[in-house]
């Protein structure tokens, strides 16, 4: 530096903010860290749930309408932990029930009739 106390001033706090910043930075990526941490456990734990709780017939049809309808998937699986963990299954849901479950939860579609005179 030029040795003007000024700029050795501005120096020390264009460094003092950046250190702040970086900090701050460092303090939000470990929040993001620990609630994707906390996502990964809740996903793993819904997963085992299912394996408990699923025929394999079920999960193979459960995993058949994950992948052609992401979101209504999602939604079964939420379901179906939700009614294992509070009790409400006895046994494991075969393929059959499953199928019962994924009308129950399957939104109304609405049907058009046609008619031409």
């Amino acid at each position: 530096m030029s040795g003007n106390p000024d700029d050795e001033r501005l120096e020390e706090l264009r460094e003092k903010k950046m250190e702040e910043l970086r900090e701050r930075q460092g303090g939000q990526g470990d929040a993001a860290e620990a609630q994707q941490e906390a996502q990964e456990r809740a996903e793993a734990q819904q997963e085992a749930v299912l394996k408990q709780h699923l025929t394999d017939g079920a999960r193979q049809r459960l995993n058949a309408v994950e992948m052609s309808k992401p979101q209504f998937g999602e939604k079964v699986k939420q379901q179906v932990a939700a009614l294992a963990q509070s009790g409400r299954v006895q046994g494991q849901i075969d393929e059959d029930q499953m199928r019962e479950l994924l009308k129950e939860l399957q939104p109304e579609q609405k049907s058009f009739d046609i008619r031409r005179r």
